[in-house]
């Protein structure tokens, strides 16, 4: 999909915006969260004046209503699930294919938006 960077953050410069992805993983394993955000091409300021550049910029300096959680339901919480999934073999592929929808649905929608006015941080 074009992301650069390295586990847990990746980023898709487009010129016009930054397309983020954040992965939380669950520190007892077999899990993780996923939630994406649009930042401005600039990068932002935070509410205290620090300003995160373009190639810094990760999901979390967004404020939480200017980014969204996949999966989860209203706002809510929601962590897709491996270690309890298939088989050795099969575990990851299948949890791919979970994600998958989220990534080319809501979060491509989201990303197609641009960013949302307002853009400092709390």
């Amino acid at each position: 999909m074009g992301f650069k960077g390295s586990p847990p953050h990746f980023r898709r410069n487009t010129g016009q915006q930054i397309d983020l992805i954040t992965f939380q993983f669950d520190r007892h394993g077999g899990g993780f969260a996923i939630e994406v955000a649009v930042s401005p091409a600039e990068g932002v300021t935070m509410s205290w004046g620090e300003q995160i550049p373009p190639a810094k910029v990760v999901a979390a300096h967004l404020h939480p209503n200017k980014r969204i959680r996949l999966g989860a339901v209203m706002g809510g919480d929601h962590w897709f699930r491996y270690g309890n999934k298939g088989n050795s073999t099969t575990r990851f592929a299948d949890t791919a294919r979970e994600v998958q929808p989220y990534l080319s649905g809501v979060a491509s929608d989201h990303w197609a938006k641009g960013p949302l006015p307002d853009t400092k941080s709390s």
